[in-house]
C-alpha cells in the first residue's frame, strides 16, 4: 500500500509530533461524536483476532511500511465473511496499526474515519473498516498494489520500476483530481499532508490520496482561512501556512507543486545527501523553471527522450504557479485539472507525431 503515513524522516518530517484538539474532528459545520463518526458510511468493524489472523500475526514480513503512525501490515481477508483468509486468497487489504507509543494518536485515526468514512471519489483511497477493541487502534483499506509515488521516484530496486513520463503525467492528473474533490464545495476539505509518501497506485496506476489524519475542514462563515496548529510535514508545507498558521485550500496547492517538482526532476523535497545549494528542491529548481532550454537540465535523467520539451516546460510553469509566494495567485485545484489533461493531450499528440516521423525515416 506504501506509506499512507507521515515518514519518519529528520529531512521529511511532520513539524509537529503533539496532537491537540485543532486537529480532531467533529468540525465545526457538523459536530459529531465518536459514536456517529464510527457508524458513518459503510465502514466494517473488525476485531483485532481477524486482522491478527489476516496479517498473519502482524508479521514482519508483512509490513508494507512504516510511519508516525505505526506500521501498516499486508493481509488477507474473505470479502463475504469478513474473517481472515489464507493468504492468496480471498481479498488483499492493507491494516494500519496504531503505534500505542505514537505521537499521532487517536485523535488521528479518528480524523481518517471521519473524512474516509463520508467522502468518496475514485481518487481517494478506499478506507474499508476499522478496529476499536481495548488499546488497539486499526484501519483497514484497499491494497494499493503499486505502492507510493514516492517509492517510484526514490527508491532504487527491481520492485519499485521508475515510472515513465506519461505515468507520471496520470499519476499528476490522478492526485489533482483527488485533491479537486476535496476542495469542492460538495467537501470543502483541507488535505494539509499532500506529499509523494501519501498518493498511493493502484494495479493501473491510477493515483489515490491517502492519509487523513491531518485534514482540516475549509473555512466557513465568508472567513478566509482556518487558523491551527501547524502541522504537516517539512519541505512541503506552505511557507505562510507555518509562519501564521492560516489554512487555506491553497495551502494544498503548495504543496502540489513541490510533489509536482519532484514527479519532474526525480529529486527529494529535501535531500541532505546532495551538494550544498541543491538540498532544498524548490530553492534550487526555481532559478530553472522559467526557461524551456534551463528546465531541461534538472528534468529527470531517467526521461530522457520521454517528453516534448514543450510539455515539460509547461508543466514546470505550472509547478511554479503553484509555489508562488502569494496564496491567491496559486492556482486552484481546478485549474490544475484542467492543464494536467491540455499537458496528456498535448502529449499524446507529440508521441504519435514521433511514431509518424520514425516510420517515415
Amino acid at each position: 500500500m506504501g506509506c499512507c503515513f507521515s515518514v519518519g524522516l529528520n529531512e521529511s518530517s511532520r513539524l509537529d509530533g503533539k496532537v491537540t484538539s485543532a486537529s480532531i474532528p467533529p468540525s465545526p459545520r457538523s459536530p459529531r461524536t465518536q459514536a456517529e463518526i464510527l457508524q458513518s458510511g459503510n465502514l466494517k468493524p473488525f476485531s483485532y483476532n481477524v486482522l491478527k489472523m489476516a496479517t498473519r500475526n502482524f508479521r514482519p514480513d508483512s509490513v508494507l511500511g512504516e510511519g508516525g503512525f505505526g506500521s501498516v501490515f499486508k493481509g488477507w481477508i474473505d470479502e463475504q465473511s469478513l474473517t481472515a483468509a489464507k493468504p492468496g486468497t480471498g481479498t488483499v487489504i492493507a491494516v494500519k496499526r496504531l503505534n500505542q507509543e505514537g505521537l499521532q494518536g487517536h485523535q488521528e485515526w479518528l480524523a481518517e474515519i471521519n473524512y474516509l468514512g463520508l467522502l468518496d471519489h475514485p481518487n481517494l483511497v478506499n478506507l474499508i473498516g476499522y478496529c476499536l477493541e481495548d488499546d488497539h487502534r486499526m484501519l483497514v483499506y484497499e491494497f494499493m498494489p503499486r505502492g507510493s509515488l514516492e517509492n517510484h521516484l526514490f527508491r532504487r530496486s527491481t520492485y519499485f520500476q521508475p515510472l515513465s513520463w506519461n505515468l507520471r503525467l496520470k499519476v499528476a492528473l490522478g492526485a489533482a483530481k483527488g485533491l479537486a474533490y476535496l476542495h469542492s464545495p460538495e467537501a470543502k476539505v483541507i488535505y494539509r499532508d499532500f506529499k509523494s509518501s501519501n498518493i498511493l497506485i493502484d494495479s493501473n496506476y491510477n493515483a489515490k490520496l491517502s492519509d487523513f489524519g491531518l485534514a482540516k475542514d475549509g473555512p466557513v462563515d465568508g472567513k478566509s482561512h482556518v487558523s491551527t496548529r501547524v502541522m504537516g510535514t517539512y519541505g512541503y508545507a506552505a511557507p505562510e501556512y507555518m509562519a501564521t498558521g492560516h489554512l487555506t485550500a491553497r495551502s494544498d496547492i503548495y504543496s502540489y507543486g513541490v510533489v509536482l517538482l519532484e514527479i519532474l526532476t526525480g529529486r527529494r523535497c529535501i535531500d541532505k545527501n546532495r551538494p550544498t545549494g541543491e538540498q532544498v528542491l524548490v530553492e534550487f529548481a526555481k532559478p530553472y523553471l522559467t526557461n524551456k532550454r534551463r528546465i531541461l537540465y534538472i528534468m529527470d535523467p531517467r526521461l530522457n527522450g520521454q517528453y516534448s520539451p514543450n510539455v515539460a516546460m509547461r508543466a514546470a510553469m505550472l509547478a511554479m504557479k503553484c509555489l508562488l509566494k502569494e496564496p491567491k495567485q496559486r492556482p486552484s485545484a481546478n485549474e490544475l485539472v484542467k492543464t494536467l489533461e491540455e499537458l496528456q493531450e498535448l502529449q499524446i499528440a507529440a508521441d504519435s507525431t514521433r511514431r509518424e516521423q520514425e516510420r517515415v525515416d
